[in-house]
């Protein structure tokens, strides 16, 4: 039974690729405050501060393709 839910573990695990919730700030790497964040391309991106929020804006594509290299889970822009 043990052996079961632990392979069914690890297949969860890698179907989800190990991928991490965003908690630092891609360009300055300090704690991400989560009201200061850029929509683009349909993820929502946080930071630290307004003036990287206009980094993401200025390279959008450099910016997810980093988070993605470091198993960061990017986070879909919510629906209006």
């Amino acid at each position: 039974m043990k052996k079961n839910m632990l392979i069914t573990l690890l297949l969860v695990a890698a179907a989800t690729g190990f991928a991490e919730p965003q908690t630092t700030c891609p360009i300055m790497g300090g704690k991400i405050n989560e009201k200061l964040y850029a929509d683009i391309e349909g993820y929502r991106i946080y930071v630290c501060c307004k003036p990287c929020a206009a980094k993401i804006k200025a390279d959008p594509q450099a910016v997810i393709k980093k988070m993605k290299a470091a198993g960061i889970e990017l986070e879909r822009t919510p629906e209006k």
